[in-house]
């Protein structure tokens, strides 16, 4: 296992409000997160890094080889309550902060497969020999349209609220995240994003970046660039995995 990971501010903003980290838990367990923070200049970074460091330092706490699906699903479940209760906590402690929150987005891949959980826009997509597949749903605005049959997907890529999600971690005492499942096999690859990337580069472009690229070393600085050549308004963050 493989893996590639780049965070840039982009072309508008001078702070990066991202935050990202892999952590390999053993031989065969990989680790990765990543968080799309919100609520101003002096509240995103601080929401997105809390958030990250305190899912992963509640997953490194309890994870343990031997466990099954459900055991793996609640360690998620409950490492995303702890990130949540942690960036809250710290939102109604200062004037600075409050109303912060971010996305969040991780995956854990381990030799059953991978599990993912989400909250909020940021995204994982699974890339093997069938094309490209978006695993996670997004809590969106945009994507409540969509379902409805309200916009096409074609009017969401352009819809004016589309950056409005439904969740976050931090804004609320409590948050509701989903799970979700796949399996890789050897070659295979996953990518974690957030919506600065998949904002400005779609589904086919980043299949091709990643399938037929010159090196998966340099395919998230390839997707940056595709990205900041597009003006980048929004930080631009990845994680590439390969089996």
């Amino acid at each position: 296992m493989q893996y590639w990971s780049l965070t840039d501010p982009g072309c508008v903003r001078t702070q990066n409000q991202d935050a990202y980290d892999v952590q390999q838990l053993d031989r065969n367990t990989l680790l990765c997160v990543v968080c799309d923070g919100m609520g101003g200049a002096k509240a995103g970074n601080v929401a997105s890094a809390m958030a990250a460091e305190e899912f992963v330092n509640h997953v490194k706490q309890y994870y343990h080889g031997s466990m099954g699906r459900e055991a793996r699903d609640q360690l998620l479940e409950q490492a995303v309550k702890q990130a949540n209760f942690a960036v809250y906590d710290q939102s109604r402690q200062s004037d600075d902060y409050y109303g912060m929150g971010t996305t969040l987005v991780a995956a854990l891949i381990h030799s059953k497969g991978v599990t993912i959980v989400n909250v909020g826009d940021s995204r994982v997509y699974r890339i093997d020999a069938d094309g490209i597949c978006q695993l996670t749903v997004d809590h969106s605005l945009v994507q409540l349209m969509l379902q409805r049959g309200e916009l096409t997907a074609e009017q969401a890529r352009f819809f004016p609220g589309k950056n409005y999600i439904t969740r976050a971690i931090g804004t609320e005492p409590t948050v509701k995240c989903d799970i979700f499942h796949t399996d890789l096999k050897r070659g295979d690859s996953l990518l974690l994003c957030s919506d600065g990337l998949t904002n400005l580069v779609d589904d086919q472009e980043i299949l091709f970046e990643i399938v037929h690229g010159v090196s998966k070393e340099h395919c998230c600085q390839r997707l940056l660039d595709i990205a900041k050549n597009r003006g980048a308004p929004d930080n631009v963050t990845s994680v590439l995995i390969q089996l």
